[in-house]
């Protein structure tokens, strides 16, 4: 029988939380729940999460810090929750690495809905030798696996959230086709985003800070349209 999956939900409303648990109860994942920022970051390293349900507005050390300390040693998909709607919260949520952000009071169908998509993006690499069928994309210097959840830049894995490796990937997979913003954001988020385009641009941005432009290939920004993935010959 398989594993449950875990989910780590941290936020200082207990009532909500506990909410929150008994939705992803019900769908059978193992939850556990944690109210403060300090007790978040030692239940990653003990609890193993899969997928972390992150609240914002936390006493002491708040939810952008638990996300950026996190982000610095594991690439653990990060939703972070938050009655702030502005679009300046949820930008600087997604640039320091959480995988989406939802906006409190948020629907229960929504939220499980959310978790699932993430979860079904990020699949740990568990064996980094290629199979038939695997997923792969190679350029000089440059592997990307989407079956593994792996990116290889220089020799080197490069550790990315689910959401910048499937973009990469995707781009990747047609080069030199150009993307809008609006057609990224669907194939990529796959259900109905709530929010704008400028996610796209943060997610580029990463990648831009993870890979440098190749002499045979870069991502490139199309002005006024989108991005592609350039190959030169």
């Amino acid at each position: 029988m398989a594993s449950k999956q875990k989910i780590l939900i941290v936020d200082d409303d207990n009532n909500i939380a506990e909410l929150i648990s008994l939705y992803l109860t019900k769908e059978c994942f193992e939850t556990l729940i944690v109210n403060d920022g300090e007790s978040a970051l030692a239940e990653v390293d003990s609890f193993e999460p899969n997928l972390i349900l992150l609240d914002i507005m936390l006493p002491g050390m708040d939810g952008y810090q638990v996300c950026r300390e996190i982000r610095a040693k594991q690439s653990v998909p990060i939703i972070m929750l938050s009655a702030k709607g502005e679009i300046f919260d949820k930008v600087l949520g997604l640039e320091l690495g959480a995988d989406d952000y939802m906006e409190k009071p948020f629907d229960s169908k929504e939220l499980v809905a959310r978790v699932k998509a993430v979860l079904r993006r990020y699949k740990p690499a568990v064996n980094s030798t290629p199979e038939r069928g695997d997923k792969i994309v190679s350029f000089p210097d440059l592997t990307i696996n989407l079956t593994n959840y792996s990116v290889i830049y220089k020799g080197q894995n490069v550790d990315m959230p689910p959401k910048e490796l499937e973009l990469l990937y995707f781009m990747a997979s047609s080069p030199n086709h150009v993307f809008t913003r609006e057609q990224l954001l669907d194939q990529i988020w796959g259900y109905e985003y709530i929010g704008d385009t400028r996610t796209v641009d943060v997610h580029i941005k990463r990648l831009r800070e993870k890979i440098n432009d190749h002499d045979n290939w870069k991502i490139s920004t199309i002005w006024g349209i989108g991005y592609k993935f350039e190959v030169r010959s």
